[in-house]
């Protein structure tokens, strides 16, 4: 455990990553709703909604990393949510006025995306100033707990809120979660060492870009899992930019029901946060990633079984396991990674990273859209259960499947990307 201040610091930082998370899983089914609700919004509609989510990690997500190298962390954290919290409230004030149109959703969905690209990279950054390092694993298996558990109970409150004051009330919701992920932040004591003053000139930020990008994609560890995690993400958008319509539409679920199913399949969420550190300790690190994804990737196939009834435990049972697989995934690589790569490039890989696994979320999102639009929603799920199966493959490729282990500590490439 982290000792003293650092104890309580770290419980504000996680007290307010999981406000916001609920927050953000509040939306995950309000979004949708209120434009299946206000605007009758088709399915390509609703899957553009979910591509907006997801672009900006294409279009702000490298420079993330480099301005987040340069910046505290904390007071860009805080705007980021500040902003998110305006954005976010103007939707129910538009519903009130009568006034709300679908590109007035795709720009919050996009703005907040946005803020969450920063927060999210500083969030990274920031946490290895607040706990020690031999607590880094326990610490991103709470934070992915808490996720998890976030994942069960927005969902729900999503659809609950919306069958009782109308989906837009879910967003404002959501604001408020977002205020109290700020007050939680502006009470954290640490203060993260600013490695380069704000003012200096925004030239070198191409060049620090290169570097992280450069690391990220000559470490064998590292791309390989990149890869796979790209490869995921691109089936599981396009599941993700359906799924409310599948459900409300297709399987015929009121807001709140769908709401329940989908907060039911975060619940594997938390089972796999909790076994993901006892897992790698019993495993090995390496082992344990491909356990994870080998054992759970499959139950995708489940999900397009689903019908209405008791025909609803495929999706639910498929979700669950998928989702458990994915949490336990993320927390032994997430510590890995803390402690992997460099000090001095953690905000730029970590940018570098998402850029090019979540840069195909939003390619997936409009090919679910497509799909299910020219061929029917059920068609676009089956392909993303396939691909889902398919994409751990790639984990055989290179040294993560032949090590019990993965490294300690950073590899030869540092030499390569020199601090400056």
């Amino acid at each position: 455990m982290p000792r003293g201040g650092r104890r309580r610091d770290f419980g504000l930082l996680w007290a307010g990553e999981t406000a916001s998370k609920v927050g953000s899983a509040i939306t995950t089914v309000a979004l949708p709703l209120v434009a299946v609700g206000h605007l009758n919004a088709s399915t390509f509609e609703v899957a553009m909604l979910g591509a907006a989510v997801w672009l900006p990690w294409l279009v702000v997500g490298l420079p993330a990393g480099a301005l987040v190298d340069r910046l505290a962390g904390k007071p860009l954290m805080v705007f980021c949510n500040v902003a998110s919290t305006v954005l976010l409230t103007s939707v129910p004030a538009a519903v009130a006025l009568d006034a709300l149109t679908f590109p007035h959703l795709a720009l919050v969905a996009f703005g907040t995306a946005v803020a969450t690209v920063f927060f999210s990279t500083a969030y990274q950054r920031f946490l290895p100033s607040v706990v020690d390092v031999d607590f880094l694993p326990a610490a991103n298996a709470r934070m992915q707990g808490s996720e998890s558990v976030a994942q069960v109970v927005g969902p729900s409150l999503g659809g609950l809120l919306a069958a009782a004051f109308g989906a837009a009330a879910g967003l404002a919701i959501d604001a408020m979660t977002f205020l109290a992920s700020t007050a939680c932040l502006v009470a954290i004591r640490t203060r993260e060492p600013v490695r380069k003053a704000p003012a200096e000139s925004l030239r070198k930020i191409p060049h620090e870009i290169a570097q992280g990008l450069r690391y990220l994609l000559r470490d064998p560890y590292l791309r390989v899992i990149a890869a796979f995690s790209a490869s995921t993400n691109l089936a599981g958008s396009m599941l993700q930019a359906v799924l409310v319509i599948y459900l409300v539409r297709d399987l015929g679920l009121g807001e709140w029901t769908a709401g329940t199913v989908l907060s039911l399949v975060g619940v594997g969420g938390i089972a796999g946060a909790a076994v993901a550190t006892p897992v790698a300790r019993r495993c090995g690190t390496a082992r344990g990633l491909l356990l994870c994804q080998l054992c759970s990737a499959p139950f995708a196939l489940l999900m397009p079984l689903a019908t209405p009834g008791a025909g609803l435990a495929f999706l639910v049972v498929g979700g669950a396991v998928t989702t458990a697989g994915v949490i336990a995934f993320n927390v032994v690589f997430g510590a890995f990674r803390a402690t992997y790569v460099p000090r001095h490039l953690l905000g730029r890989v970590v940018a570098s990273t998402r850029f090019l696994n979540y840069g195909t979320m939003p390619i997936g999102a409009l090919l679910g859209g497509i799909v299910g639009t020219a061929l029917g929603v059920p068609a676009a799920l089956w392909i993303s259960a396939a691909g889902t199966t398919a994409a751990v493959l790639i984990l055989f490729i290179g040294p993560v499947s032949r090590q019990r282990d993965l490294p300690a500590g950073p590899a030869a490439a540092e030499d390569a990307v020199p601090k400056p």
